[in-house]
């Protein structure tokens, strides 16, 4: 009795035999085809060289005519400026893309309007900061984070507006400095009549509430030195005097804690408060390498060679459908 192999196992094996025969052949034609390229470069290296230091040379050329330059100004709106200074910006953002050098330069005040091509501003994100300057803040933080992902809610408009710096970037095509561009933009962006009457009476409001709470500390801290004499001056013979005014006194000393804590942070509020729109500090005429800015004197010759190539591999494809044809004709 004769053994029959299955038939549809020898399809199988043939099947992965041609399958692999095929991938063979394609990597062959690819190793072929590179090699073909290595000659006919070699042949043509007159050429290759020439397209290599034309390419160079050109970019080298636009990259020395087309500068860039990224620039950032780290600012803290206060007196609930946030809405008004992002609104502020856009409007500046706006005129750059229409062209409206008149008033850039009228308005805001910019000497070389034409110098800038974009202007953005962003949150610095600051959970801590946030979350520290207020205990509502905190709680808001908590209702939002119940609701969805942490990390989406602290860059959300409705959180991140709300921090305390914010970040101004614009990019110049020259190197800026601060008379001729940052100055002109904060005065413009400082120029509210509500918020300069907004300004003068939060920096007045956070004197007086300076003044009143080291006048505070001063009271709390004679309360306690009057009841350190006290204990001082009691006769050791006399009886144990349990004071009911202990309580109080843990409520004074916390209260004097908080209250240098504030102090703490108010002084450094009014550091700030001078100004709507305060700058902390600017960085200017940092190189803009992103995009193609910089790039051209490295792409330019990659470029020119693959055209080289790609149009001598059309010559001979036009070459090779012609012989075709002709031999198709009767």
């Amino acid at each position: 009795m004769s053994t029959k192999v299955p038939q549809n196992n020898t399809d199988h094996e043939i099947d992965l035999f041609l399958i692999s025969k095929s991938i063979g052949r394609f990597f062959d034609r690819i190793n072929t085809a590179i090699f073909r390229s290595i000659q006919f470069l070699i042949r043509n290296w007159i050429i290759v060289v020439t397209l290599l230091l034309f390419g160079f040379g050109l970019g080298w050329y636009f990259d020395s005519s087309k500068k860039s330059f990224q620039n950032q100004i780290v600012v803290s709106p206060n007196f609930g400026s946030v809405d008004y200074l992002y609104s502020k910006i856009d409007l500046i953002d706006s005129k750059i893309n229409a062209g409206d050098t008149i008033f850039l330069k009228n308005v805001v005040g910019i000497s070389h309007p034409k110098a800038i091509k974009k202007i953005e501003i962003k949150p610095i994100s600051d959970a801590f900061k946030f979350v520290e300057d207020r205990e509502q803040n905190f709680e808001l933080i908590k209702l939002m984070a119940d609701e969805g992902d942490i990390n989406k809610i602290l860059i959300d408009n409705v959180v991140s507006k709300n921090y305390t710096y914010h970040t101004i970037s614009f990019i110049s095509t020259e190197l800026v400095n601060e008379k001729d561009f940052i100055e002109p933009l904060l005065k413009y962006l400082n120029s509210s009549e509500y918020f300069d009457s907004a300004q003068k009476i939060g920096y007045n409001s956070m004197k007086q509430q300076i003044a009143q709470n080291d006048t505070i500390i001063a009271q709390i801290d004679n309360v306690l030195s009057g009841f350190s004499n006290t204990v001082k001056n009691t006769n050791k013979n006399d009886k144990l005097v349990y004071y009911n005014e202990n309580t109080q006194l843990n409520d004074l000393i916390k209260t004097k804690q908080y209250l240098v804590v504030e102090q703490g942070r108010n002084r450094l509020k009014l550091l700030s408060f001078d100004k709507t729109i305060k700058e902390i500090n600017s960085t200017l005429n940092i190189k803009n390498t992103k995009s193609l800015n910089g790039k051209l004197k490295f792409i330019f010759p990659v470029l020119f060679l693959f055209l080289f190539l790609f149009l001598n591999f059309l010559f001979k494809f036009y070459k090779k459908q012609l012989l075709k044809e002709k031999l198709i004709e009767p």
